[in-house]
């Protein structure tokens, strides 16, 4: 009983993570689109109780409010809307050029390496945990977002800004 309570954010991270990479594949592997978005929303929870374990309290409730909720909503609505009687049916990984393969199981090892070096890896405090500060406070984030990465917040807007008047002038052409 010892063994499990001090290796028991370990075995749920496993388990999360695990969950998680099984539900990514369902995403992209399932036939049918609403299967494939139910996938799509444990997989996004998973990640959430990933950022819980990893004390990152204020992420977890972000990636639940935006993207297991908003973005979740809007793929349903994409779904529903799109008459999915009249799409051809496409064969798993029909017309991929070997690259696509090779670029694949490169990511995968690139991946699996850098897991490898956290798991085997003493885990070094973080440097503000060592100077007595609270990690995932919003204020700290909010301050950091605000002061020290202004310049790639405003760029990321931009692009954003940019994707919704891109998507709104393609809506209205149809």
């Amino acid at each position: 009983m010892n063994a499990l309570v001090t290796n028991g954010p370990a075995i749920l991270f496993y388990v999360f993570a695990a969950l998680a990479l099984v539900s990514a594949v369902g995403v992209v592997t399932m036939r049918n689109p609403m299967y494939g978005a139910i996938c799509l929303l444990v997989t996004f929870l998973a990640v959430a109780v990933l950022f819980l374990l990893q004390e990152a309290e204020f992420v977890a409730v972000v990636q639940i409010f935006v993207y297991g909720g908003g973005i979740m909503v809007l793929f349903l609505f994409v779904i529903m809307l799109i008459n999915l009687h009249r799409l051809p049916e496409i064969k798993m990984f029909a017309g991929q050029s070997p690259l696509a393969g090779v670029v694949g199981v490169l990511l995968l090892a690139f991946f699996a390496y850098f897991f490898v070096l956290r798991v085997t890896a003493a885990a070094a405090p973080h440097a503000a945990a060592a100077a007595g500060k609270p990690l995932g406070n919003p204020q700290d984030v909010a301050m950091s977002l605000y002061t020290q990465n202004l310049l790639p917040f405003e760029i990321a807007s931009l692009f954003l800004l940019v994707a919704m008047i891109g998507a709104v002038v393609l809506g209205r052409r149809q």
